[in-house]
């Protein structure tokens, strides 16, 4: 018998990963809860911020004023372009739990050792130093160092951390926040950036969502940039009218979790 009965699955996407929070509202409603909870980038932060006891509704509302400038400060570059300062502020003023021992259910963070060029996972010790190593997009932000080792944003080798759970847990059910839609975009740093990483991830969620037993990928995300900070309530609404529309749609998700099969909202 494996550890865990149910794990949940967050993948990376910047602001888009509010919609993880969406998807944990309409799940709680139906009595889904986690066992256990993977995140990479801004599925580590909301993952985070639910394992410490904040209501999906609670996690919306503390991003809803952030814009991205608050979040960042410009640097000269050297590793990166922005210093994450305020974003690590903000997650340790917030974060109750500072370790991952003191969280009310077990997190697995991912990041990229860059120094090695292979993918890491925490689940152990100082949460913030994890939390913003898994979110440290490369050349946009300088690397998080941890004891003498630079990390950075855990998407790069893995944008949907469903592996690092899936022997544990006997059902899955993955949140993918970056569905690879080739839209129209304008010609920006951050839009570029935001672009080419969002193709470059494409290629390393594929073998992972093969290895969910419920997948959740609200299409629409699409529509959204990844640092379109402004629009977080939007995203978080189309997050929970995913995951209503996925359990109306029958995918049976009602405990206890029976042979759950694997559902995309885009299919």
């Amino acid at each position: 018998m494996k550890p865990y009965k149910t794990g949940f699955a967050l993948s990376g996407g910047g602001i888009k990963g509010l919609c993880h929070a969406g998807v944990l509202k309409a799940l709680e409603e139906n009595k889904v809860f986690p066992d256990i909870i993977s995140g990479v980038s801004a599925g580590a932060v909301v993952g985070a911020l639910y394992a410490d006891g904040y209501t999906p509704d609670q996690i919306a509302a503390l991003f809803e004023d952030v814009s991205f400038r608050k979040m960042t400060k410009f640097r000269i570059p050297d590793g990166g372009i922005f210093r994450i300062d305020a974003f690590e502020d903000f997650m340790f003023k917030n974060l109750r739990a500072k370790t991952f021992e003191e969280l009310r259910i077990p997190l697995r963070i991912v990041a990229t050792n860059l120094d090695k060029g292979e993918s890491v996972v925490f689940e152990k010790g100082n949460l913030i130093d994890s939390i913003v190593a898994s979110c440290s997009v490369p050349v946009l932000f300088i690397p998080k160092k941890i004891n003498g080792v630079h990390y950075v944003d855990g998407g790069v080798l893995k944008n949907f951390p469903v592996s690092t759970i899936r022997e544990d847990c006997e059902t899955i059910i993955g949140i993918n926040a970056s569905p690879l839609v080739a839209d129209e975009y304008k010609l920006s740093l951050m839009n570029v950036a935001s672009r080419t990483y969002h193709f470059m991830f494409k290629a390393n969620i594929l073998a992972d969502k093969e290895l969910c037993d419920t997948l959740i990928e609200p299409v629409d995300m699409g529509n959204y940039d990844t640092f379109d900070i402004d629009k977080g309530r939007e995203i978080y609404e189309l997050g929970y009218r995913s995951g209503k529309e996925m359990i109306e749609k029958g995918s049976p998700l009602n405990p206890p979790l029976g042979d759950l099969k694997t559902y995309s909202l885009n299919n």
